[in-house]
């Protein structure tokens, strides 16, 4: 079994509605993120690949593009704008094109926060 990850950076502006620090999340501020993406299995008996690190980097280009330098309050289907929201859009966008993904997570190094999801089966 292995595991293979790729990472990608983003950055993006956000609010949030917040019981501590209130005031400062509700206007707008931005961010910069890392999403580490890991995918887990065999490898192919044909390729010696988990996936073929080509097609993974096209999975996660067209997703960071979805995400880097937007206003997340506005990415269609995100929710509230959290790195839980972000780790599961990003899993949400990946399944299909990654069949082995076995974990996203969003990094923001700048706070030293960290979010990962294992998705609904894992």
């Amino acid at each position: 079994m292995f595991e293979l990850s790729k990472q990608f950076r983003f950055e993006a502006a956000h609010t949030l509605h917040r019981a501590i620090d209130a005031e400062p999340s509700r206007r707008i501020h931005g961010h910069s993120y890392r999403a580490e993406v890991t995918l887990r299995g065999p490898r192919d008996p044909e390729t010696g690949m988990v996936m073929d690190l080509g097609l993974f980097r096209r999975a996660l280009e067209g997703v960071r593009d979805g995400l880097d330098h937007r206003f997340l309050d506005e990415v269609p289907d995100l929710g509230p704008p959290t790195l839980e929201s972000l780790s599961a859009w990003i899993w949400q966008r990946l399944e299909t094109d990654c069949p082995n993904l076995a974990k996203v997570t969003v990094y923001r190094d700048s706070e030293g926060d960290t979010c990962s999801y294992f998705g609904p089966n894992s």
